[in-house]
């Protein structure tokens, strides 16, 4: 792995974090709880992928990589689901 793979992940990072606090501050009225926190939730979600597979070094793995997406991505949409729950129930 070399440094420019590296710093283009941390600026990836940066970008989905500032992406996600973006989001949670200003959009929250415009689209509503429940897509703010799925839109936060995917952020976040990506933000995983990249440190699996570039810092972790998974990206060389690649059947272990698609089961930890796998895995992330079932866990993302329980989350999703809990969050979701209370706007559905009277």
């Amino acid at each position: 792995m070399t440094f420019d793979t590296i710093t283009r992940a941390w600026f990836g990072l940066l970008f989905l974090s500032a992406a996600s606090v973006l989001i949670a501050a200003g959009f929250t009225e415009t689209l509503g709880a429940g897509a703010t926190g799925g839109l936060v939730l995917v952020f976040a979600w990506m933000k995983a992928r990249v440190i699996l597979s570039r810092y972790l070094g998974l990206w060389q793995a690649p059947v272990w990589l698609s089961g930890f997406n796998w895995a992330l991505g079932l866990f993302c949409l329980l989350l999703l689901g809990l969050f979701l729950i209370p706007e559905v129930s009277p």
